[in-house]
């Protein structure tokens, strides 16, 4: 299966489209939000990899346009249960917390219909912006 891209880049969405997106790339642009969390058995396409250091994306919006240019600077995959209050304060969304992260990310993976649990694995990826379009 060819993974989509954009400007020769694999494509990042944050967040289902509508206002949780527009928020989350707000948070991007602005400089707040430096993470991002995927659930590793749903988040990732059947031979899609999961980001690497170094890694450059294609960040798009609601109309799927590409809006931003990010870069990889760091990868850990944590059980759900321990994503640390680092994370949490690097994705910027919430109070900032492991708590409030495992919280939100609870109700917005089973709103979307996925089992989740303390074991589940979950990709913490840091990244930098490196061009706003």
């Amino acid at each position: 299966m060819e993974l989509e891209k954009i400007n020769g880049l694999r494509v990042l969405e944050f967040g289902d489209p509508g206002d949780l997106r527009t928020r989350l790339i707000d948070l991007v642009v602005n400089g707040n939000k430096r993470a991002t969390a995927g659930a590793l058995d749903w988040d990732y396409e059947p031979g899609e990899s999961i980001e690497a250091v170094g890694e450059k994306f294609a960040v798009v919006g609601n109309g799927h346009e590409h809006v931003a240019t990010i870069q990889i600077t760091r990868v850990e995959i944590s059980r759900f249960a321990d994503v640390p209050d680092e994370f949490a304060l690097a994705e910027a969304e919430g109070d900032l917390t492991g708590d409030d992260f495992r919280k939100s990310h609870f109700k917005f993976w089973t709103d979307c219909g996925y089992e989740i649990d303390d074991e589940s694995k979950i990709v913490m990826a840091y990244f930098e912006v490196l061009e706003v379009l």
